[in-house]
């Protein structure tokens, strides 16, 4: 099976980025499943029911969030009505939506997706990741009823989501990292069969600080007081993830590849 993962979308240029490139690139590449991290899509911060329709719509199977979930206020009750929209597993149980799916994808097949939030450096508590997704993966092991298996670990700490892989290893197909919007160069299989990256990347304008354009970031570093608020940057955004091949028996990988097209940064395909 042929799977895309892609980092956070970020702001208007990450939306433009996704809507225009990725229709071509699911062709082209004759991808079977693409999931899509979609925590920043809206301004910068969580993401509203329109534009998880139109990431959805350019040929996203499953969108994921992070710990900015639910700062659009429509996303309360829009989660619950599209499944295709997930949640950490491990937010508040009382919390709208699902952290763990099963999916269908081409010929037939089931893809399961899940996403964990991590707690090294995070603002707020969350429940155990490793339970969480331990829990999870032993509920759809590889080679059941999910022929592929994608975790999102959305966190801070490299060490963190480097542990995360290495727990997963050998029971899901990829395991791949979000939130920091910058894309790692250790795109590997691990020894047990799991595709592993630690951070995606983001969609989104690279000639800025971690997204957002970057006067008021830098103003706030260098005097340590805030003018305004943070705005997305609006340059051509590169669209940055990971490409899998899976072996559809076992659902382990057999090629990884980082992936970014488009905007400043140099360019990485299948």
């Amino acid at each position: 099976m042929k799977l895309l993962f892609l980092g956070d979308v970020m702001g208007r240029a990450g939306r433009a980025a996704i809507t225009e490139r990725l229709p071509a690139l699911r062709a082209e590449w004759g991808l079977d499943f693409v999931v899509v991290n979609g925590e920043n899509a809206s301004s910068g911060v969580g993401l509203t029911g329109d534009h998880a329709k139109a990431i959805l719509a350019a040929g996203a199977d499953c969108v994921t969030l992070g710990d900015h979930a639910f700062d659009q206020k429509d996303m309360m009750q829009f989660i619950e009505q599209e499944p295709r929209v997930l949640r950490p597993l491990n937010y508040a149980r009382e919390a709208p939506g699902k952290g763990a799916r099963l999916f269908n994808a081409t010929q037939g097949r089931k893809v399961l997706v899940t996403q964990v939030l991590g707690q090294v450096f995070m603002k707020r508590p969350f429940d155990d990741p490793f339970s969480a997704i331990d829990a999870a993966l032993r509920t759809h092991p590889l080679g059941g009823l999910a022929q592929a298996s994608i975790v999102d670990v959305h966190a801070e700490a490299t060490s963190e989501k480097m542990a995360m892989g290495h727990w997963c290893d050998g029971r899901a197909s990829l395991i791949v990292g979000t939130h920091t919007h910058v894309p790692t160069g250790d795109a590997q299989i691990l020894s047990a069969g799991s595709a592993y990256m630690t951070d995606a990347g983001m969609c989104g304008d690279y000639n800025s600080v971690i997204g957002m354009d970057k006067a008021e970031p830098m103003r706030r570093f260098i005097t340590q007081m805030p003018r305004e608020r943070f705005t997305p940057a609006a340059g051509e955004a590169t669209l940055s993830g990971v490409y899998v091949v899976t072996d559809d028996r076992t659902g382990l990988a057999k090629r990884v590849t980082p992936i970014r097209i488009g905007g400043r940064l140099q360019e990485a395909r299948p």
